[in-house]
């Protein structure tokens, strides 16, 4: 990946800039985590001096050295995350890193929100809360194989479960029946939710959006698989916030 500086941008204000930034900003620790994990760890030279790893709103994530004016303009991660690469196991060492993560995060979300009022910081924790920490989409991806399922291509909505022939033969309509059994499990087994980032576990209720063709966790787009039911064509928020915007 190349590391190129972030542009920046306005803090965020609201609650919902506030859960929004920080949704963008985890999402991307977690894709430096799993699906770049690779580069995340060549970059981690332990020979180099204290290294920090960065999650930016725009998708993006670097590895690099902290900021240099004091006091640095936001909260910065854990430093010399490096150091340790070679001296722990290496699930260790990325769960390690996955909980300073973590803890940066939210520290970024409330010094962003600190001039908010008692009620929307709790409104902010409570979104917050609601979405996977990083550590927890790590696991998710280290034990996936032996958690995932299939999911059928013509639907867009997943839930865990055996089911009876006769949902199969739902699989057409809104929501598609997902069977554990089902043989394309390895095409599906990478997907990650549009929101929070998180790997797809066969425990929980995914809908897919008709539009950019993105899957979500139900819970992270506020949609249950009774919701699901009466959805005929689904629309992610950002897909809808576009709409509105044209």
């Amino acid at each position: 990946m190349e590391m190129v500086a972030a542009p920046v941008s306005p803090a965020p204000r609201t609650v919902e800039d506030i859960f929004k930034d920080f949704s963008n900003r985890r999402s991307t620790l977690v894709r430096a985590l799993t699906v770049d994990v690779e580069d995340f760890y060549r970059y981690c030279d332990p020979e180099k001096e204290n290294l920090c790893l960065y999650g930016h709103p725009n998708g993006s994530w670097e590895v690099a050295l902290p900021a240099e004016e004091v006091p640095p303009e936001m909260p910065e991660p854990a430093l010399g995350i490096n150091f340790a690469r070679d001296g722990m196991h290496r699930r260790d060492w990325l769960s390690l890193v996955a909980v300073h993560s973590d803890s940066w995060l939210l520290s970024v979300a409330f010094f962003f929100g600190a001039r908010l009022n008692a009620n929307e910081r709790k409104r902010l924790f409570t979104m917050i809360n609601d979405q996977p920490t990083v550590l927890e989409s790590l696991s998710e991806r280290k034990h996936g194989r032996d958690n995932k399922s299939g999911v059928d291509n013509s639907g867009k909505s997943r839930h865990s479960g055996k089911r009876t022939n006769n949902d199969m033969q739902t699989k057409n309509s809104r929501p598609a029946v997902v069977d554990d059994a089902y043989k394309d499990d390895d095409e599906h087994s990478e997907t990650l939710c549009g929101t929070c980032g998180g790997r797809y576990n066969a425990s929980e209720f995914w809908i897919g959006c008709d539009i950019c063709e993105r899957w979500f966790h139900g819970k992270c787009v506020r949609i249950t698989p009774a919701k699901a039911e009466h959805i005929k064509h689904y629309k992610c928020p950002d897909c809808s916030s576009k709409k509105s915007r044209q």
